[in-house]
């Protein structure tokens, strides 16, 4: 019998598939074969960083902005001096000699009755509490001191930044497994990074197997094709955060496809495209059989239509795949069982842009007369998909990183009611799919739970818009958990007097809540709490820092003053960074934050109450496993140790 006869003979008796498995089984024995963790750590500029993993957190060192700051360029003034200012009627202010540039400290005091010229991102000086915009404005320049008419009123806070009200000291603000795109690479440099540590990128080798294929580019000759996969497949690794190494077109020849295949097994994961038929002709199935081992192949053959043939292997933990040879059978293989792998190893999908239906929580104000792009987080809720803005002003960078989208509000529009459908069109990278949406008051106990989820697989989504607003959603079920610390002042419980039916409490830990100063303010040392608030009542320079209505420590704060206004109360920053950050830079004294802050920014504090940071849940979703997972973490040894390492006490229920 001739070769030719004894060939066809072989491709006659063609092996059938014994073996055929469900995907789940054939998906269950893959991973049990191989490894599924990031393939370790190096460090990158952040021109390379883009489509990189992070492999650690990032928590800020410094504030952002690192210091009050104006948003226009006008004139910074105590704001009761505006207070009644018409065109008809304007308030009249001494202008001070200096002049505030971007970049420079300011030397001079804004006392009442004075305003100082201030250019956009300058310092704003201590004594003022607000910024008059310059076309709100006439400077009369021919009485001495010149004199500034003031045409419209403005309120303490109005056209300001507080420090850190973008980013805070010690605020985790990415988390290790997140994917950097152009918004998170600005975060980055925001924060005063040049280099940041992310996974390295899994190498994939491709072959393309069979006499038939050519490369494409060349003659076509009669009976073959053109290589499709290989491209198809290295632009596919690519989206995924692989980087594919293209090893070209391999003959049905056995020392040649051994010898490529050899070559391929120095990477991390290997495919091959063709031959997975067990018929004479189709060779990488033989090859693989013989040259990986160590468990080699554990699975040929499953129940998909298209991608019958698939053949799953490993070999010391390595991924080894030959794929269909038909295009529309390897994709669908491919990213049936490679892909998700080469996700976990990298951590990059494919991105897509839409225009989504949502509904507007909360009522939005627009300024008549021009278009405006309202940045916005989606989350789920019983009734589609709810828009929360997410606006910390235009100087912002996490606010972008963070969105999920963006609404455009038509220059003839001056608000958007409460509850109203609104078109949201996504950014790229934006997602909805969170496997748990956090919306309420910040917490770094909380960023160590939500970074032991995310690296556990979990998608979070935080939201941070304060204690009452968390637990509004909460109530509407816009959320899976929030995040809260709201005294009662009738009873000095924390949290419990707010809750209705629609919510369960899960306990969190325990605060301090402190009186904040100086280091070297010898004024406070030694005095009781009481003892502190009489002497910053009584001292006229003494000057504080508030928080914002509607926050926890507010009420604390005004609790604690009983009524009196000293000198700083109008000014209201939303955050216990921003407090101490005024106070640290001395355009404050005192002020009331939690004590691991003025820890981190190096300040003297007297104990005033442990304030109790809790938990909520829609009722609805307390028993959903993503909130049990949150609860064992939260009650895990590892979480409690965090935080009685940040002088908080946990409460165990």
């Amino acid at each position: 019998m001739s070769a030719d006869s004894r060939r066809s003979l072989a491709a006659a008796r063609q092996s059938q598939f014994l073996d055929v498995v469900s995907r789940d089984e054939a998906t269950r024995r893959f991973r049990e074969a191989i490894n599924t963790q990031p393939l370790g750590v190096e460090t990158v500029p952040l021109s390379e960083a883009v489509t990189r993993v992070l492999a650690e957190d990032v928590a800020s060192q410094i504030d952002v902005p690192g210091f009050d700051r104006s948003n226009v360029d006008g004139f910074a003034v105590q704001a009761s001096d505006t207070f009644g200012a018409m065109e008809e009627e304007p308030r009249i202010a001494n202008l001070n000699l200096e002049v505030i540039s971007p970049g420079i400290e300011p030397e001079g005091y804004v006392s009442p009755g004075t305003a100082t010229p201030i250019a956009t991102g300058g310092m704003l000086p201590r004594g003022a509490d607000a910024v008059v915009m310059i076309e709100d404005t006439d400077v009369d320049e021919t009485t001495d001191p010149p004199q500034l008419s003031i045409t419209r009123a403005v309120s303490a806070g109005q056209n300001v930044s507080f420090a850190g009200s973008d980013i805070a000291l010690g605020e985790t603000v990415l988390r290790v497994g997140q994917v950097l795109s152009s918004r998170e690479v600005g975060v980055l440099a925001a924060i005063g990074l040049s280099k940041i540590a992310v996974y390295r990128r899994p190498t994939v080798a491709i072959l393309s197997t069979g006499d038939e294929i050519v490369p494409p580019g060349g003659l076509r000759p009669a009976g073959k094709v053109y290589d499709s996969n290989l491209f198809m497949l290295a632009a596919a690794v690519q989206e995924l955060g692989g980087e594919p190494v293209p090893l070209g077109v391999v003959p049905d020849e056995e020392t040649a496809l051994e010898k490529a295949l050899d070559e391929a097994l120095q990477c991390d994961v290997v495919l091959l495209s063709g031959g997975t038929s067990k018929g004479a002709g189709d060779l990488s199935y033989q090859v693989v059989t013989r040259r990986v081992t160590d468990p080699g192949i554990v699975a040929h053959g499953v129940a998909l239509k298209p991608g019958k043939p698939i053949c799953l292997a490993a070999t010391e933990k390595k991924p080894v795949v030959i794929l269909p040879g038909f295009p529309t059978s390897a994709i669908f293989t491919f990213h049936e069982f490679v892909a998700p792998i080469i996700r976990q190893l990298a951590g990059l999908s494919s991105q897509a842009t839409e225009t989504v239906t949502a509904r507007l929580p909360v009522r939005v104000n627009s300024q008549r007369g021009r278009t405006e792009f309202l940045l916005v987080g989606l989350v789920n809720s019983p009734d589609g998909l709810s828009a929360y803005p997410m606006g910390k002003g235009s100087g912002s960078v996490t606010t972008f990183s963070l969105a999920d989208g963006f609404l455009t509000i038509d220059q003839h529009t001056e608000q958007i009611a409460e509850n109203s459908k609104v078109m949201v069109t996504k950014l790229a990278g934006g997602n909805n799919a969170a496997d748990l949406v956090f919306v309420g008051s910040h917490c770094v106990g909380l960023d160590q739970i939500l970074s032991q989820m995310n690296l556990s697989g979990r998608q979070t989504k935080t939201i941070f818009v304060g204690s009452q607003a968390g637990l509004n959603a909460a109530r509407k079920n816009d959320c899976d958990l929030a995040g809260l610390h709201l005294l009662d002042a009738a009873t000095g419980e924390y949290n419990t007097p707010f809750l209705d039916d629609n919510v369960v409490l899960i306990p969190g830990y325990l605060r301090w809540q402190c009186i904040v100063y100086r280091s070297d303010d010898i004024r406070f040392d030694g005095l009781t709490p009481t003892q502190a608030i009489e002497l910053a009542i009584k001292t006229p320079d003494c000057r504080m820092v508030n928080r914002n209505q509607g926050s926890g420590t507010r009420i604390l704060v005004d609790e604690l003053l009983d009524g009196e206004k000293p000198s700083g109360y109008a000014m209201q920053p939303r955050s216990h960074n921003a407090v101490a950050a005024a106070i640290q830079q001395g355009r404050a004294d005192w002020g009331v934050a939690i004590e691991s802050v003025a820890i981190n920014y190096g300040l003297k504090s007297i104990r005033v109450r442990q304030e109790q940071y809790d938990f909520v849940v829609p009722r609805s979703r307390f028993d959903s496993p993503v909130i049990q997972e949150f609860r064992k973490r939260l009650t895990s040894d590892e979480t409690q140790k965090f935080l009685e390492g940040m002088g908080f006490t946990p409460i165990h229920a």
